[in-house]
C-alpha cells in the first residue's frame, strides 16, 4: 500500500508543531499576548512544537514503527494539559489558550488516526 496517509499526517504534525513553536516561541521571547499566561504554558507549547517537528512528523513520514505510539503520545499530552487547564487552571486559562490546546487536540486525533489507518493497511495479510 502508497504511503499517502502517512505523509499527509507527516505535513500536519509538521504544520501543528511549527503553529506550537512560533506561539510558544514568541511568548517566550517576550511577545505580550493581551491576557495573562500561564507560566509553564509556552515552554510546553514550544517543546512540544519541537519535538512534533525534528522528532514525530520525520518518524510518521517515513513510516517507522514508532510512528504510531509517538503520535498517540503526543496526543495523550496534549489532552493531559487540556484536563489540567480545565481543572486546575480554569479561573485564569485564557481562553485563546483553550482554543489553541483543542485545536492540537483535534488535529492530532486526525494524525494519529491516518497513521492509525495507514500501519493497518501496511500490515501483511494472512
Amino acid at each position: 500500500m502508497k504511503q499517502t496517509m502517512y505523509k499527509i499526517a507527516a505535513v500536519l504534525a509538521f504544520i501543528i508543531g511549527a503553529m506550537a513553536i512560533f506561539a510558544g516561541g514568541g511568548v517566550l521571547l517576550g511577545r505580550d499576548p493581551g491576557y495573562y499566561v500561564i507560566d509553564w504554558l509556552p515552554v510546553y507549547n514550544f517543546i512540544m512544537g519541537v519535538l512534533a517537528v525534528l522528532v514525530v512528523a520525520p518518524l510518521i513520514w517515513r513510516g517507522r514503527r514508532w510512528a504510531l505510539p509517538a503520535a498517540l503520545a503526543t496526543l495523550a499530552a496534549h489532552t493531559l494539559v487540556m484536563v489540567i487547564l480545565r481543572t486546575a487552571y480554569s479561573d485564569v486559562v485564557a481562553a485563546d489558550s483553550l482554543r489553541a490546546m483543542t485545536i492540537r487536540i483535534v488535529a492530532w486525533l486526525l494524525i494519529t488516526g491516518l497513521v492509525f489507518v495507514q500501519a493497518r493497511g501496511n500490515q501483511p495479510r494472512e
